[in-house]
């Protein structure tokens, strides 16, 4: 709810941001069977990946949390507003980055960019979901004309 009343500005203070969302403004928590926090971001946070991973980690496990990541890449090296921020990585670096970060707090990953979507949990999740039923398709009927070929 306080995040629609923000404006884009800031830091990259992951852990402070993450605190504040969990520890003050979940006020009721214990009345949702689950709940999720979406990290919408263009770049990697200011704190070690490790760090942030075990905070999240031991948060997500108190209650039921999942974190997801948005990575959104915009021109090479910068952020949105053209300015290069504290910390900076490589496109792939942030990705791997948040990647753990996100495995920690057993939630989804998400990166796009102007040239479109680089990596996705829920299309690899829909892709091999497709796949299975492609291979469950392609069984039965290998069955069933293997039955035919018998009558």
């Amino acid at each position: 709810r306080w995040v629609l009343s923000l404006e884009c500005k800031g830091s990259r203070n992951f852990l402070g941001a993450l605190r504040r969302a969990v520890e003050v403004d979940f006020k009721d928590k214990d009345k949702h069977k689950s709940q999720g926090l979406y990290l919408l971001t263009t770049g990697i946070p200011d704190q070690e990946t490790h760090t942030i991973s075990a905070y999240v980690a031991e948060v997500c496990r108190g209650f039921d949390l999942q974190l997801h990541v948005c990575l959104l890449s915009g021109g090479k090296g910068t952020d949105c507003s053209g300015i290069t921020p504290a910390r900076y990585a490589s496109p792939r670096d942030t990705a791997s980055a948040l990647k753990d970060i996100v495995q920690a707090a057993k939630g989804r990953f998400h990166w796009s960019g102007e040239a479109g979507i680089f990596e996705s949990d829920d299309i690899a999740s829909i892709m091999s979901e497709m796949e299975k039923a492609k291979n469950y398709s392609q069984k039965c009927a290998f069955l069933v004309e293997s039955l035919r070929q018998r009558s």
